[in-house]
């Protein structure tokens, strides 16, 4: 049974196929996928430079929502800290992180090669 506030408090929120809806019922979503790529060169900042998680996160091309998970993890190579309330990024604490991930990154392998030298069965 519809009264007459149901009937109302549709029309005020409008129908639900009309694309338009008003901005103060849309949720607002957080972007979660990888940012753009830096438009500023990291190399030319003085190390003293603070980052923002979204300007750290398009540097060492992650999601902010990695970085997010990183801060959980006090002993994570890439160190921050909490600025207002905001976590910030030191220029070069960004620097030896990516110094340290070109160091440990190995050349892929084939899925089937032994680490012996032996052939794969087939």
């Amino acid at each position: 049974m519809r009264g007459k506030d149901e009937k109302a408090r549709i029309e005020a929120f409008g129908s639900p196929d009309d694309s338009k809806m008003p901005l103060a019922t849309k949720r607002r979503r957080k972007n979660r996928g990888i940012p753009p790529p830096a438009t500023f060169d990291i190399d030319t900042l003085p190390g003293s430079s603070n980052l923002t998680a979204l300007e750290a996160a398009a540097v060492i091309r992650r999601t902010p929502g990695a970085l997010e998970q990183w801060r959980r993890d006090p002993n994570h190579p890439l160190k921050w800290r909490y600025v207002d309330g905001r976590p910030l990024y030191r220029v070069d604490a960004v620097r030896d992180y990516l110094a340290k991930c070109e160091k440990t990154t190995r050349t892929p392998r084939p899925h089937n090669a032994h680490g012996d030298g032996r052939a794969a069965r087939p």
